[in-house]
């Protein structure tokens, strides 16, 4: 797998209220399927919100232009990004994580571990979850209150897994426990299956290509005392039953992917078919979710 990235798009505007904003980003994860959508108020006084999406190809201009106009954007921005050194990038960038007792590094990084740390060795790689990011810490966090709170081991599935960071800090401190990660993106499978065998656990955390719950051996594996699932609102909704189906009664769901606006509209779906809400984190503008089923 070459540590070159391919060239991309990205699609910009600006609009004046969150509503607006957040409404935009909902509509273009449901019409243009981009590979990811951010809204954020911009930070220069200004009290603009800014919806940013991203594409692998070349994006539908005409698709962008009439929900611009729908939601009173301005029209979008669309810049193509050349390809990037992501390695290079990250090890210069990117600095350990700390999370309770977990410590999520770099092999630069492989001589600051602290002592009595559960370490998490993270190669920087085209997938998204190095630890870095606000919803990966806050899943970390969710799952280190949990496990303070006397969370028994039992299988674990990560949905959605991209680096396999929750699916490794789960076999690391539960050895027994049977753990899978999926992802629907073949890279990200290759990634999360890269980083399982560098941290020596290759016989402890199965990797898989899947789509949500989609795939015999999640099926074979459940009910599940515990799932991650850090991905995006829309799918986290869309996969509440089934999330629920594979859950065991009492078992837990660590959610994130989302902003915090977008915490409600989860929490509420997730009620709807059987779950309750345990607590909720906040990392920068980032929500993570802890659930019990019923």
């Amino acid at each position: 797998m070459s540590d070159i990235t391919p060239a991309s798009w990205t699609a910009l505007t600006t609009l004046r209220t969150k509503a607006q904003a957040e409404g935009l980003g909902d509509a273009l994860e449901e019409t243009l399927e981009p590979d990811g959508v951010g809204v954020f108020e911009m930070e220069d006084g200004s009290g603009l919100w800014e919806v940013g999406a991203y594409f692998a190809d070349a994006p539908d201009d005409t698709g962008l232009a009439l929900l611009a106009a729908a939601f009173g954007a301005k029209p979008f921005v669309i810049s193509e990004v050349p390809p990037t050194d992501w390695v290079a990038h990250v090890r210069r960038d990117l600095h350990p994580v700390e999370a309770g007792r977990f410590f999520v590094y770099g092999s630069h990084d492989a001589d600051r571990i602290p002592d009595g740390r559960v370490a998490l060795l993270i190669e920087a790689a085209m997938a998204f979850g190095t630890g870095h990011h606000g919803t990966t810490q806050g899943c970390l966090l969710a799952f280190e209150t949990l496990l303070a709170d006397g969370l028994a081991p039992g299988p674990t599935a990560d949905i959605g897994a991209g680096t396999a960071v929750l699916a490794m800090a789960a076999a690391k401190v539960w050895p027994d426990a049977a753990v899978i990660a999926s992802d629907i993106d073949m890279v990200a499978v290759e990634v999360a299956q890269a980083n399982v065998d560098v941290n020596d656990l290759t016989a402890r955390v199965e990797c898989i290509e899947a789509a949500g719950f989609d795939h015999p051996r999640l099926a074979a594996q459940a009910p599940y005392g515990l799932i991650f699932a850090n991905i995006l609102k829309g799918p986290l909704i869309d996969m509440a039953p089934d999330l629920a189906t594979h859950a065991a009664r009492g078992g837990y769901a660590i959610l994130s992917g989302l902003l915090n606006s977008q915490g409600d509209e989860v929490v509420a779906a997730y009620d709807a078919v059987g779950f309750d809400m345990v607590r909720r984190v906040e990392v920068g503008d980032w929500t993570t979710l802890s659930l019990r089923r019923r």
